[in-house]
């Protein structure tokens, strides 16, 4: 039997609501005979002094004596000997002491068996995140090097790179991201069977290469993710698009930062962290289709980057399985990210329309950071801070005027002409011509006038 290395250690700064529920699941654990542990990324945040948000235990208890001893339970991966305990309302994954079998698909072990803490250590990806805490006895257990690797700031596979990577190709997305997040280097095998093995990415479920990119690039570090996925290949297997982006120059007095993907990196440089999915995607898109469009005239010009780039961005959020909704905010980004270089020329009307559109915030943050991270002049951000705190959200979005109904009552048939006259109408209201019905009313008559029966299609 493998003798356990373990090392006193007395946590501090812990939230005592979550790792009190936790200890008291290893102590009822221990008080049935069972061995059971704190494990995984909770002991390397724990030890980093970064915030724990939730803790993971492992024991060599069997599903079935886990569900015996806490009644509030849910069995999200007994075939894998995972049970969610919920304690005091907080939900823990409780997994049984486990080695993998043969991995045929890049995702999933063909079974499993039960196995010691050692076994269990060593079947885990990196080994940062293969230590286990004892809360009773307050010692820290490592098999597998973990401390060394957190004191020298290193991301290392558990035993060979080629078979870690292999049995789930996620993998290598996640050393990309935890190196990133936690301002680490990666290990030279590793980042060598990482490179080599890239292109199997693509063998992974879009959805969980979705879910990795955004946890990469929503939290900080998300420009050194960018960096390590292009350099790794890892970027131009899973958006080939956005590697295009290296090396496409741009107009110098624009942008002096340097090429479109230099620009990129360094609005998620300037980014303020977590950002919103939506966000970090509008980030990563907005210049999409600078490559295809790039041309050389009278100076570089990418003309046409905006309509092509939201064309591309809706099938990249298709091809990643983003929701449809998410998918419609991103390409609202995409398509309205230029406009705001025509605020301060804009007539009233287009103004609060533009202030007003959904997401307005996610528009005007993904602008300011394409300024900071080219020519740096914040003029219409500024101004657009300025008209929000100025104009009142009744005068930006007032009540309607004039009704389809009314129009109706006015004696207009139904029709296109409608959604001019109410369009016009609201511009009109918009810059101050007029501010009650009555009056919009006789304006409506002034321009399509007053007779009974109008053609709405006309």
């Amino acid at each position: 039997m493998t003798p356990e290395p373990a090392r006193p250690y007395e946590p501090s700064g812990v939230d005592p609501v979550l790792f009190g529920a936790a200890g008291r699941i290893v102590a009822t654990l221990h008080a049935a005979g069972f061995t059971a542990y704190f494990a995984g990324g909770c002991i390397r945040d724990l030890l980093l002094g970064r915030p724990v948000q939730d803790v993971d235990i492992a024991t060599d208890a069997v599903p079935a004596e886990i569900q015996r001893l806490f009644p509030d339970h849910r069995a999200v991966g007994a075939q894998f000997g995972v049970i969610l305990v919920k304690l005091e309302g907080i939900s823990f994954e409780v997994a049984t002491f486990r080695a993998d079998l043969a991995y045929r698909d890049g995702r999933h072990p063909e079974g499993i068996r039960f196995s010691t803490p050692a076994e269990d250590a060593r079947r885990r990806d990196f080994t940062v995140n293969g230590l286990f805490y004892d809360p009773r006895r307050r010692v820290i257990i490592d098999y597998v090097g973990g401390e060394a690797d957190l004191a020298a700031r290193c991301i290392r596979t558990i035993g060979a790179p080629d078979d870690r990577f292999s049995e789930d190709h996620l993998r290598l997305m996640r050393a990309v991201r935890f190196a990133a997040g936690l301002e680490f280097t990666i290990d030279a095998a590793t980042w060598q069977s990482l490179r080599r093995l890239a292109p199997a990415i693509l063998r992974v479920a879009p959805e969980r290469i979705r879910e990795e990119l955004l946890k990469a690039l929503t939290r900080r570090g998300a420009d050194t993710a960018l960096d390590l996925l292009e350099r790794s290949g890892l970027l131009a297997a899973v958006l080939p698009e956005a590697s295009a982006m290296v090396g496409i120059p741009q107009p110098e007095t624009y942008h002096p930062e340097g090429d479109v993907f230099t620009h990129v990196q360094a609005m998620f440089a300037a980014a303020d962290y977590p950002l919103p999915d939506a966000l970090a995607m509008g980030i990563l898109l907005h210049d999409i289709a600078k490559p295809p469009t790039f041309r050389i005239r009278d100076r570089i010009r990418f003309h046409g980057h905006v309509e092509l780039g939201v064309d591309l961005s809706r099938r990249i959020m298709e091809r990643l399985r983003f929701s449809r909704e998410e998918t419609e905010r991103v390409c609202a980004l995409v398509a309205s990210h230029l406009q705001f270089m025509h605020v301060q020329e804009m007539r009233p009307s287009r103004l609060k329309r533009f202030l007003r559109m959904d997401d307005f915030d996610l528009h005007l943050e993904l602008h300011r950071l394409d300024c900071l991270a080219s020519h740096g002049d914040l003029s219409s951000y500024d101004f657009c801070v300025r008209k929000l705190a100025e104009i009142p959200a009744e005068v930006l979005k007032p009540p309607r005027l004039v009704t389809g109904d009314d129009l109706v009552a006015a004696g207009y048939a139904p029709g296109p002409l409608f959604g001019t006259i109410l369009r016009a109408v609201e511009d009109a209201q918009l810059n101050g011509e007029i501010a009650a019905h009555d009056e919009a009313m006789r304006w409506v008559g002034e321009r399509w006038g007053e007779t009974s029966g109008k053609d709405g299609g006309c």
